[in-house]
């Protein structure tokens, strides 16, 4: 067995040894549209391509640079290749936090070079942000004490994937034009 993944574009891609090459902004895209939020268990399909764009709209909405909303709709942008797992099990598997992070950070640096610490404490607060407005709209649960109001005005409803991965692919070329 290859050590690789195929992407939808059809790069082979390993994971555990990211090649800048080889990270593909339609790839992520694509697989985010397609990838649920809350691991399947919201009462609609929500996906991590919109609670992207969500995140990177809030940063707009509240006056932050182009390049803080670039970090805000790319923060999921590795689960593309690896999927996702949900915060309590993630946070007792260190090896795979790791691999997260070395990926996100190859992703970031393609795109944005590197983060400053303020950006990457602005695109954690903002997924904090919506997760828990997303957890109240379809779960009526609060998962945490608020972390603040929302200044953008995310719409929380299932949309088509074409659309998804096309208003990301469109955020990303504006953003990228900027």
């Amino acid at each position: 067995m290859n050590d690789h993944i195929t992407t939808y574009s059809n790069i082979h891609f390993t994971p555990l040894s990211p090649k800048p090459e080889e990270i593909c902004i339609q790839d992520i895209a694509h697989a985010l549209s397609l990838m649920t939020r809350a691991n399947g268990h919201f009462p609609r399909f929500y996906s991590v391509g919109q609670h992207c764009i969500h995140c990177c709209e809030e940063a707009r909405a509240r006056g932050r640079s182009e390049r803080e909303q670039l970090a805000c709709l790319l923060h999921d942008a590795s689960e593309a290749y690896l999927a996702d797992i949900t915060r309590p099990v993630k946070k007792h598997l260190d090896a795979y936090r790791e691999v997260e992070q070395r990926l996100q950070d190859h992703i970031f640096r393609k795109y944005l070079g590197e983060l400053t610490e303020t950006e990457q404490k602005l695109w954690k607060e903002l997924d904090d942000v919506l997760l828990y407005y997303e957890f109240d709209h379809f779960m009526g649960e609060k998962l945490m004490e608020c972390p603040g109001t929302l200044q953008s005005r995310p719409v929380f409803d299932t949309e088509p994937f074409a659309e998804t991965e096309r208003r990301y692919l469109e955020w990303f070329e504006r953003l990228c034009r900027a």
